[in-house]
C-alpha cells in the first residue's frame, strides 16, 4: 500500500480513537456552578522558562544604614524630640541635653540624628541622666535593604555574583521584588548548613522591615520557547497528571486531558506532552473541578444545543433508526447519519490536504526522448 495512505490512515485511526475519549472526560456544567467554582483560563503558550532554586531567609539592615544618637558630655536630658517607629531627617534634633557644666543657666546641647530613617528605639526620657557612653536613640535607613538568603550547601556551586532572584515576603502576598546576588558569604553555617546569598532590594516606601521572612526564587538557567502553565492548573499524582481544557465546541464544558510535565518552579511547569498553543487550560477552579463527576448538565442535553439534533447519552450521534425509535420529537426536518465531529471531518480534510502535497512535490519529472 502506498506510504502516504497508511499515514493518512494512521492519523484517521488516532482521531477517531480520541473522540470517545475527549467525550468521556468532559464535565459539563452550567453558567452558575461554572462561576460558582470560580473557574479561571489561560491560553497554553510558549513562553521563557525559567530553572530556579527555591530557598528561605530574611529581611535585614544594610550594613552602614544603622546610626545611634549619644553625647560626648554627660548631662540631662531636657527634650526628647524623636519618636519611636516616625521618620527623622539627618541633623533634625533628637534631644535637647542640659550639661553638668557650670552656668546659670546650665548651657545646652542639641545632639541631631547622624542619618536619615525610621526611629527603631528611644532610650531616653525627659530628666534621665546621659553620660557618654550612653546610647539615646537608634536610626535605622531603610530605603533599601539586604534580603539575605539561607542556601543549601549542596547548591552553592549554582550561586553566581549578578544572578536574579524573585523575593516575596508574607506580610505583602501581592508584591515581588526583583533583586540581584550582590555577594555570597564566605563560611558555611555549621548548624544549618547554609550559605548566604545576600541581594540589595530596593525599599523606598519602606514596606520590607527588619526582621521579616522571606522567599527566594533563584533564577539559575533560562530556556526560550517552552510550553508551560500555571502549576495550579495540574492535577493527579505522580502516577498521572491531568488538566482541564475548554471544550472547543460546548459552552460551559471541560475536558479532562493527560498530560506528561517536565522541569517547574515556584510558578509555572513545563508541559512536555498534552497541550497545544491555544488550548484554555483551568487554572482557578481546577481542583473542585475534578470532583465535579460528569457535571451539571448531561452531555446528551450540551451536544443537542451545540449540534441542533439528538445525540445518544454517551454523546454519540443517533441513528436515523435511533431518531425514528423516539418519534419526531428532536428530529428537525432531516436525516443525520452517524459519523464524526467538526473537528474529526477538519484534521481529516486537513490531512487528506497535506499527504496530498507531499506526494504531488515527491513525484519526479520523467525524462524526455530527444531523437535526431
Amino acid at each position: 500500500m502506498n506510504r502516504s495512505l497508511l499515514l493518512f490512515f494512521f492519523v484517521a485511526t488516532a482521531v477517531w480513537a480520541a473522540e470517545p475519549d475527549r467525550k468521556a472526560n468532559t464535565v459539563v456544567l452550567n453558567e452558575i456552578a461554572v462561576k460558582n467554582l470560580g473557574i479561571e483560563t489561560i491560553e497554553a503558550e510558549e513562553r521563557t522558562f525559567e530553572e530556579t532554586v527555591f530557598t528561605l531567609g530574611r529581611i535585614k539592615v544594610a550594613p552602614g544604614h544603622r546610626a545611634v544618637v549619644s553625647s560626648r558630655v554627660p548631662g540631662r536630658a531636657l527634650e526628647v524630640a524623636a519618636h519611636i517607629d516616625t521618620r527623622i531627617e539627618k541633623g533634625a534634633e533628637a534631644v535637647l541635653l542640659e550639661s553638668r557644666q557650670p552656668g546659670d543657666p546650665p548651657p545646652t546641647i542639641k545632639l541631631v540624628a547622624p542619618i536619615s530613617g525610621l526611629v527603631a528605639e528611644v532610650k531616653v526620657v525627659p530628666g534621665q541622666p546621659v553620660n557618654a557612653e550612653d546610647s539615646l536613640i537608634e536610626i535605622i535607613d531603610l530605603s533599601h535593604v539586604h534580603a539575605m538568603g539561607a542556601v543549601p550547601e549542596h547548591l552553592a556551586g549554582k550561586l553566581k555574583t549578578g544572578m536574579k532572584a524573585r523575593i516575596r515576603v508574607a506580610a505583602l502576598p501581592e508584591r515581588e521584588f526583583l533583586a540581584e546576588l550582590a555577594h555570597i558569604g564566605a563560611e558555611v553555617d555549621e548548624d544549618s548548613g547554609t550559605i548566604e546569598a545576600a541581594f540589595h532590594v530596593e525599599n523606598e516606601d519602606y514596606a520590607l522591615r527588619p526582621g521579616m521572612r522571606a522567599e527566594f526564587s533563584l533564577i539559575v538557567a533560562e530556556r526560550d520557547v517552552v510550553m508551560s502553565i500555571p502549576r495550579g492548573a495540574v492535577g493527579g499524582d505522580v502516577s498521572g497528571r491531568y488538566v482541564f481544557i475548554k471544550d472547543y465546541e460546548i459552552e460551559h464544558a471541560f475536558v479532562k486531558t493527560p498530560v506528561r510535565l517536565g522541569p517547574q518552579n515556584e510558578q509555572f511547569v513545563e508541559v512536555l506532552e498534552g497541550l497545544l498553543p491555544g488550548d484554555e487550560v483551568v487554572t482557578k477552579g481546577a481542583y473542585p473541578l475534578s470532583f465535579s463527576g460528569k457535571g451539571s448538565v448531561s452531555l446528551k442535553e450540551a451536544l443537542d444545543a451545540a449540534h441542533g439534533h439528538p445525540h445518544n447519552e454517551d454523546g454519540s450521534e443517533m441513528t436515523k433508526e435511533e431518531v425514528a425509535s423516539q418519534g419526531t420529537g428532536g428530529a428537525h426536518g432531516h436525516d443525520h447519519a452517524p459519523g464524526p465531529s467538526p473537528l474529526l471531518i477538519a484534521s481529516l480534510a486537513g490531512n487528506a490536504l497535506l499527504l496530498g502535497l507531499l506526494a504531488f512535490t515527491g513525484r519526479k519529472p520523467k525524462s524526455r526522448e530527444v531523437q535526431l
